[in-house]
C-alpha cells in the first residue's frame, strides 16, 4: 500500500521535536502509514545544547559548529522520541578543521565518524551511523574522539540527525558474504573485535587449495568459492578450514555474449559473489591480460545449494581510451539498501556504479573511488562496518609466482562512494592505503583480499603465492579483526 502524506503531522508534532518540515511542503509518497508517521527530523540548531567546560556551539543559519577543545569532550541534548527502533542519519560537513566523533543515543554508542576532509572549504555529506531502539527522553551525544593527522581542529559542523524506522522495529538479519549479504543495513560494531590477547590469526586450510582471486559467501553452514579459471571453477567447506573442490560456475561453455563482446577471452576471471534482492548474484570478469577492452558479466540463482548459474548478460565494459578498466568486480549494498558494483583496475583505479534489487546497471553515472595514477591498483572489496565503509584493494604485481609484489591496501569512508582515506589521511584518490597483508618468505604477494563475515568473527580471503611449491596461487584465509581505532588487522599471510 502507498500513501500520499502532508509532513505536518500530529503524531510527529506530539513528540515536541523542532524543525519537523512545514505543512505546505510538497506532499511524498511512502510504503506504509507506519513509515509517514515515524520518520523523526531533527534540525540541530534549534536544540538546547550542553558542553564539555571551555567548549561552544556556534549557531548558524541553519547549522551549527561544535568546537571541542580537546579528545573527549561532549556536545549534548535530548528530544522525545516515540518507541521503536531507528536507523539514525547524520548530516554533517567534512573539511581540513574537523575531527573524529563519536555518536551516542541514550548513553549507548551508535558509530564513530571521521568528518577530515583534503579541502578547505565545507563539503556536506549526509551519513547512515547504525540503528538503535529508542523510546522516550533520548540524550543525543557527540564526543571527540581525535583528528585525522592532518586535521587543524576538533571542530564538527552539522546540520541534522534523522531517525528512520526501521521495517520491524529492529535491524535486518546479517549476512556471511561481507558487504553485500542481506539489506546492507548492519553495522557490526560487535563482529571482529581485535583482543590484544588473542590476536588475529592465519588459518591452517588443507584439502583443494589451487586458487587465484577467491570470492566467498556463505549459506546455511557451508562456505561457497568462486575463483578465476575456466568458467569459473569451485570450492566448499563446512568450518574455513578443509577446502574440497566444486562445479564452475558455468558448464561446458562460456555464457555465448563472451565471445561476441570480447574476443580472445578464455578463462573468466575475478568473480564476485553476493545476496540481494532475494538471489545470489555472481559478477565476474571477461578480458585478456594487459588490455583494456573488458567486460563484467552477470548471473544469478536462488541457492547456492541447488540450482545453477542464470547468465543475464554483461553489466559494464570498457574500450582503448576509456578512464578505467572494467573487471575485478565487487558489489557493496549501502546502509539505504542500495547495491553498487565498485570494479577496477590500473588505468585511472577503482570506479562503482549504482546497481538495481535485480542487479542490473542503473543509469550511466561512474564515480572514481581510488587511483594511483594509472599506477598498480585493483581487486576493490567494500565492506560496512561500524560507522565506516571499507575499501580494500591491491597494490603492485600479480600473477608472476614467488616474484610478485602484490600487498592488500585498505582506506576508509563514512559514504560508500568516499572519500576514502587511509590511516594517515591521505586519500585513495591521491594513491592512499594502509597496508593489510603483505607478503613474507613462503607467501608471496598476497592479494585479491575478500571479507568475510560470519556471527561475531571476520576473515580475510585471499591469494598467496606459496615459495614451497614452485609459487603455486593458493587459498589464504585468516582472522580479521579491527582496533580501537577502527583499522583492520588480518593475520596474514
Amino acid at each position: 500500500m502507498r500513501i500520499s502524506f502532508e509532513h505536518a503531522l500530529g503524531t510527529l508534532l506530539s513528540l515536541g521535536l523542532a524543525g519537523c518540515a512545514a505543512a505546505d511542503e510538497p506532499s511524498v509518497e511512502v510504503d506504509s502509514l507506519g513509515g509517514a508517521l515515524s520518520v523523526i527530523r531533527i534540525e540541530v540548531e534549534d536544540q538546547s545544547w550542553s558542553t564539555s567546560p571551555g567548549d561552544r556551539v556556534e549557531d548558524n543559519a541553519d547549522n551549527v559548529k561544535l568546537r571541542a577543545n580537546q579528545v573527549g569532550d561532549s556536545f549534548k541534548f535530548s528530544a522525545s522520541v516515540a518507541p521503536g527502533t531507528y536507523r539514525i542519519v547524520l548530516r554533517h560537513a567534512t573539511r581540513n578543521a574537523y575531527g573524529q566523533y563519536e555518536l551516542k543515543a541514550g548513553g549507548s554508542p551508535v558509530a564513530t565518524f571521521d568528518a577530515y576532509g583534503p579541502t578547505t572549504g565545507d563539503r556536506w555529506t549526509t551519513a547512515t551511523l547504525g540503528e538503535k531502539p529508542l523510546s522516550g527522553s533520548v540524550e543525543l551525544a557527540l564526543q571527540s574522539k581525535g583528528k585525522n593527522a592532518s586535521a587543524s581542529g576538533y571542530d564538527l559542523k552539522i546540520d541534522y540527525i534523522e531517525l528512520v524506522p526501521v521495517e520491524g522495529g529492529g535491524s535486518s538479519g546479517g549476512g556471511s558474504g561481507g558487504g553485500s549479504s542481506g539489506s546492507g543495513s548492519e553495522d557490526r560494531c560487535d563482529v571482529g573485535v581485535f583482543d590484544p590477547s588473542d590476536p588475529p590469526r592465519a588459518l591452517n586450510v588443507t584439502g583443494n587449495l589451487g586458487t587465484h582471486d577467491p570470492a566467498i559467501i556463505a549459506q546455511d553452514g557451508t562456505f561457497y568459492i568462486q575463483q578465476t579459471g575456466p568458467r569459473l571453477p569451485g570450492k566448499r567447506s563446512t568450518d574455513l578450514l578443509n577446502w574440497s573442490g566444486a562445479s564452475s560456475a558455468f558448464g561446458a561453455t562460456n555464457p555465448a555474449w563472451v565471445a561476441r563482446q570480447v574476443p580472445g577471452a578464455t578463462d573468466l576471471w575475478a568473480p564476485d559473489l553476493s545476496y540481494f534482492g532475494g538471489k545470489y548474484h555472481l559478477y565476474y570478469s571477461a578480458s585478456t591480460f594487459g588490455s583494456q577492452s573488458s567486460c563484467i558479466g552477470h548471473a544469478t540463482r536462488a541457492s547456492m545449494a541447488s540450482g545453477s548459474w542464470a547468465d543475464q548478460g554483461s553489466v559494464i565494459c570498457s574500450v582503448r581510451g576509456d578512464r578505467y578498466n572494467a573487471i575485478d568486480p565487487n558489489v557493496i549494498v549501502d546502509q539505504a539498501g542500495t547495491p553498487w558494483l565498485v570494479f577496477g583496475s590500473f588505468w585511472d583505479g577503482i570506479r562503482a556504479v549504482q546497481l538495481d534489487q535485480n542487479g542490473a546497471r542503473v543509469g550511466t553515472q561512474v564515480h572514481a573511488l581510488a587511483s594511483r595514477g594509472g599506477g598498480a591498483i585493483e581487486a576493490p572489496f567494500v565492506v560496512r562496518r561500524c560507522g565506516y565503509y571499507y575499501l580494500f584493494v591491491s597494490f603492485d604485481r600479480c600473477c608472476s609466482g614467488t616474484e610478485s609484489t602484490y600487498n592488500i591496501r585498505v582506506g576508509r569512508s563514512a559514504n560508500v562512494l568516499g572519500p576514502y582515506v587511509d590511516r594517515n589521511g591521505t586519500p585513495m584518490l591521491n594513491g592512499g592505503g594502509t597496508v593489510v597483508v603483505q607478503g613474507d618468505g613462503r607467501w608471496r604477494g598476497p592479494g585479491h583480499n575478500a571479507v568475510l563475515f560470519n556471527g561475531k568473527s571476520a576473515y580475510n580471503v585471499y591469494h598467496a603465492y606459496d615459495a614451497n611449491e614452485g609459487g603455486a596461487p593458493k587459498l589464504r584465509v585468516s582472522e580479521l579483526a579491527w582496533d580501537d581505532a577502527g583499522w583492520p588487522i588480518s593475520g596474514g599471510p
